[in-house]
């Protein structure tokens, strides 16, 4: 059967698989919301365009080189008319040039039958996908937007613990941009999440994984960009379901917690349960023919989950009735205004459950002990205008807001809230096995400020752009700015005060706080803690301008500069860091070898900024106060955890009571975060169907930032210089730097509370430069749909390596943007250069469809990757230190490369020194069925997620350490704590009317 033959419904899709596939790498310098058409006519002549959904229609005059251009085109199918009535249809794609060229017998031609073109666009310099929502809906793919990204090359998921989100290049999981509609959507209090919409209201979605032009900033990793459905001149109705049943997802895998033989679970995951269903309606059409467009859509969501713990157990129930509206309006063809409004409010009901005493993983749930409700999300309106004020002047403009909730955190006024905490982890207990004492509720272990509003996000964005084309020159430029605030919920420990009691045991050899209790004695770590509520803001400004010159009809080079200003300020709303001027110039040429866009050589070189989260400007400059001290005790009150009989005080004590001064919270000279790419690629259309490419990238970090928590080389220095009264105190618990450079701040010198400007050499902290560095190289085949076939394959191997991952630190689960544990003292680098946590060697990916019938597809998503390394974190040595640095890294946990051997000895490890994870593989398969009975408006599918039900370890335990101050290493060092997701299927029926 040949693509010709396809019905009606499969030739639109599968045509937008083909161009999807085709136009997948270098799209041309455009905007995030529009397109472009372009291409080569009779000069002097008129072209013009005709939407064929919208009615949409413009004329521009080609040149006296018979170039002619047609921007800020929004996505949609078009026929392109010359003046002699030769026509032409193409689909034009966000970013996207689509190329026309008249009188000329040798191009074929994109139509929405799935005509095949060279898959080789040489007007651009970028690393790019775009993908249709026609595709993904074929694909066996998960409905959100990191699954989209992952099917691209030099992506990869990161840990469980930072949840659904993906690594491009090296780079962390928080260091990407999400836009939705041309806005910036990313989540600037960690950048560990972005606003969601209904997925089923997006069109297309476009993912750069390098070489982006100026127009786009604030990321080190890569961007993905979506555009939202809009409604045409016809009305169109649609409805689905999706459907995961909990009766085909296949069990998880248990670990057996090696320090008991009687059977513990370190990890206990079988019986744990899922079950989703989402109902989606969408509706689009012409409220004013060939003027005023509505489209709208509704989700409503219903995900179920349990999960088992050895003697509790937790149901949630998520519930999300989002929707989306859209309007466009046409004012007349030159003028297109746009309003889009999200709603993805979503409510979580926690229930906890407690079993009968002594009933130990029961699979089922016990007592109720509490019901909570967690609102998230929130509302986001964006409008954009684009105008076409001349053949060669556009203009677009675009504003929005978001206010999104964030209650992750222990809600206020539960029950229990009066009640202290206090755990018993004594005995030969652990803390997997630790029992809670007394009234508390561990639902509520933290008490929040009741006089705090919500703890939510909003931000304000503004921007404007132009392009403009002067004879072989188009100039694009542009200015951004965005507000945003973080609200932050203080809290102190329910009842103001949290008690572990623990004792000396055969586990920690009699060793608690570095102090031999002995075997069998009894004691108590006692801990306050107290946070104050408040907002923070963080205000980021941008400016940019390019150049792509046509130098000849085969060579295109790019040229550009953005310039970034970046201020965040604390509670009060004084700023404490403000890094303005920041210049970041990218550079590029695309070659068309042969002048056919049959051979494409291109490259790239770029600097990216990446701003800091709201998150420092919350832990760096909130007001707080922390106090741990250990105590003999002969026993606890099982009614309210209290202790009896409390005794002396052993062991070292922490006091840490924080009121930064924005004045010494930063360096003064600070650089934010950096990094600088270059990219080489070669593109070969072997014929109208294969095309074969590689690319070479690199990518250096410069100027890292992170913030330093030690004060010893104060100390010394102040000592050193003649400053007696000079109290460490007077200075902030950590300083945010720029690793490995002397540091220069303010301090008070003389206790006096006058501040004076020093700069004090980084040899007395020794702290290295930050390093990381990503070496790539990518192969690509793909072939366009023909024969009823299509296919996209990808190679890359590739190196990360370095002393830091990034923003966060995936082996401790640490996700605080930018303020890791890192560099918080010179000996948290000891050991840490080698390979990082996001390093793969080798990453094979494969997606495509086979046609069996004209009613009957079958796709295919495949990959496979090499492990990551494995290390040994142990507790930071405190010896050597003065008392105010023990008193502060005593409370860390087991987080350096310095590790207990067998000897019980501490001794300095190597990051990787334990190897690396166990290759994964997985393979996802669906077949679609579109009956002819229907008319082809009927589509059923089935999707397998895991097919084979590969069950490999991807996460293992790297605390090599029991406890600080206890030679004993931890028997489940190394054991699995996270595994692939078991096989599960989903059904999907949707129809179009």
């Amino acid at each position: 059967m040949n693509n010709k033959n396809l019905r009606v419904h499969s030739k639109r899709t599968l045509a937008a698989i083909a161009v999807s596939t085709l136009l997948a790498t270098t799209p041309v310098q455009a905007s995030s919301t529009s397109g472009s058409i372009y291409g080569q006519a009779e000069a002097g002549s008129a072209v013009s365009f005709t939407n064929k959904d919208t009615g949409l229609n413009r004329t521009v005059t080609a040149g006296d080189n018979g170039r002619f251009n047609f921007k800020e085109v929004p996505p949609g199918r078009y026929v392109v008319t010359s003046a002699n009535g030769e026509k032409h249809e193409v689909v034009v794609k966000i970013g996207t040039g689509s190329s026309v060229i008249f009188g000329s017998n040798d191009v074929e031609v994109i139509t929405v039958q799935g005509g095949r073109i060279s898959a080789i666009d040489t007007t651009s310099t970028e690393s790019t996908v775009v993908f249709t929502q026609d595709q993904i809906e074929l694909l066996p793919v998960s409905r959100d937007v990191t699954s989209v990204a992952l099917l691209t090359p030099g992506t990869q998921k990161g840990v469980a613990e930072f949840g659904n989100l993906a690594s491009f290049g090296g780079s962390s999981v928080a260091e990407n941009g999400y836009y939705i509609d041309g806005m910036d959507v990313t989540n600037l209090k960690n950048f560990l999440s972005f606003a969601s919409l209904p997925f089923d209201a997006i069109e297309q979605t476009q993912v750069k994984t390098g070489g982006y032009g100026v127009e786009y900033g604030r990321a080190l990793g890569g961007i993905t960009n979506v555009i939202t459905k809009s409604g045409t001149n016809e009305w169109e109705f649609s409805a689905a379901a999706y459907y995961i049943p909990e009766s085909l997802y296949e069990d998880e895998k248990d670990v057996v917690d090696r320090a008991h033989d009687d059977g513990t679970l370190l990890k206990y995951d079988s019986d744990n349960t899922y079950n989703s269903l989402a109902m989606n309606v969408g509706v689009g059409g012409p409220l004013i023919k060939d003027t005023l467009f509505l489209y709208a859509n509704l989700e409503g969501q219903y995900v179920e989950r349990d999960w088992y713990y050895r003697s509790t157990s937790t149901n949630q129930e998520i519930t999300n009735p989002n929707y989306l509206v859209k309007l466009d309006y046409y004012l007349n063809d030159n003028h297109l205004f746009k309003l889009t409004y999200i709603n993805n409010e979503s409510d979580r009901e926690q229930k906890r459950y407690e079993n009968a005493a002594g009933e130990y993983y029961t699979g089922s749930h016990g007592t109720k002990t509490t019901d909570v409700t967690y609102e998230n999300g929130g509302d986001i309106l964006i409008a954009n205008y684009s105008g076409q004020i001349t053949d060669d002047l556009s203009v677009s403009l675009m504003y929005g807001t978001l206010d999104q909730k964030d209650e992750n955190r222990s809600p206020r006024n539960l029950p229990g809230g009066e009640c202290v905490v206090a755990i018993d982890t004594s005995g030969d207990k652990t803390w997997s096995t630790r029992e809670n004492i007394g009234c508390w509720n561990p639902a509520n272990s933290s008490s929040l400020d009741p006089e705090s509003p919500s703890e939510h996000d909003e931000r304000d964005s503004y921007k404007f752009d132009f392009d403009w084309t002067i004879g072989d020159h188009t100039i694009r430029g542009g200015y951004n700015k965005e507000e945003y605030t973080s609200y932050a919920i203080g809290s102190q420990y329910s009842g103001g005060l949290y008690y572990r009691y623990m004792d000396g045991n055969t586990l920690n050899e009699g060793i608690l706080n570095g102090v031999d209790i002995g075997v069998g004695t009894k004691a108590v770590r006692i801990r306050t803690s107290d946070i104050l509520s408040g907002a923070y803001g963080v205000e980021n400004e941008a400016f940019y301008l390019e150049d792509n010159w046509q130098i000849t009809d085969n060579i295109l080079v790019y040229a550009g500069i953005r310039n970034e200003t970046f201020t965040n300020l604390d509670a009060k709303g004084d700023v404490f860091v403000e890094a303005d001027d920041l210049w970041a110039p990218r550079f590029g040429f695309s070659w068309d070898i042969n002048g056919d866009s049959t051979q494409k050589l291109y490259a790239t070189a770029g600097r990216y900024y990446i701003p800091i989260a709201s998150n420092t400007n919350i832990r760096s400059t909130r007001t707080e106060s922390f106090t741990e001290k250990f105590y003999f005790v002969d026993g606890f009150n099982p009614e309210d955890g209290t202790p009896i009989n409390l005794g002396e005080q052993f062991g070292r004590e922490i006091i840490d009571n924080q009121t930064p001064d924005p004045r010494n919270i930063a360096v003064s000279d600070l650089d934010p975060m950096y990094q600088d790419e270059f990219i080489l690629g070669y593109q070969h259309a072997l014929d109208e169907d294969w095309t074969v490419g590689i690319k070479g990238m690199y990518r250096e970090v410069k100027d890292g930032m992170d913030d330093f928590c030690a004060h010893d080389g104060f100390i010394k220095w102040a000592e050193d210089n003649g400053y007696d009264n000079f109290d460490y105190h007077t200075m902030s618990g950590c300083l945010i730097v720029n690793p490995g450079k002397d540091l220069s701040l303010y301090m008070d010198l003389e206790n006096d509370g006058n501040m004076t400007h020093v700069t004090v050499p980084n040899s007395y902290f020794e702290l290295p430069e930050y390093e990381r560095t990503y070496k790539g190289i990518e192969l690509t085949l793909e072939r366009a749909f023909n024969d009823d076939w299509y296919m996209n394959a990808s190679y890359v191997w590739s190196k990360s390596e370095g002393n830091v991952e990034g923003y966060v630190n995936s082996t401790l689960g640490q996700e605080d943007a930018g303020a890791t544990q890192d560099f918080d003292h010179k000996l948290f680098q000891d050991g840490s250069d080698g390979y990082l946590p996001n390093d793969r060697r080798h990453q094979f990916k494969i997606y495509g469809l086979y046609q069996v019938t004209d009613e009957i597809a079958i796709t295919a998503n495949i990959s496979a990757a090499s492990g990551t390394p494995l290390s040994c974190n142990g507790y930071i040595p405190l010896d050597g230190m003065t008392e105010a640095d023990q008193n502060s890294f005593s409370r860390y946990s087991a987080s350096s490369f310095y590790c207990v051997n067998d000897q019980g000895e501490p001794e300095l490890t190597n990051r990787g020194d334990y190897g690396e994870t166990d290759w994964t593989y997985n393979v996802d398969m669906g077949i679609n069925y579109v009956p002819a009975w229907a008319d082809d408006r009927l589509t059923l599918k089935m999707d397998v997620f895991n097919l084979f039900n590969f069950d490999e370890a991807i996460e293992y335990n790297q605390q090599k350490d029991l406890e600080r101050g206890s030679p004993v290493q931890n028997p489940n060092f190394l054991a699995p704590t996270e595994f692939q997701s078991p096989r599960y299927f989903r059904f999907t029926a949707r129809y179009v009317f």
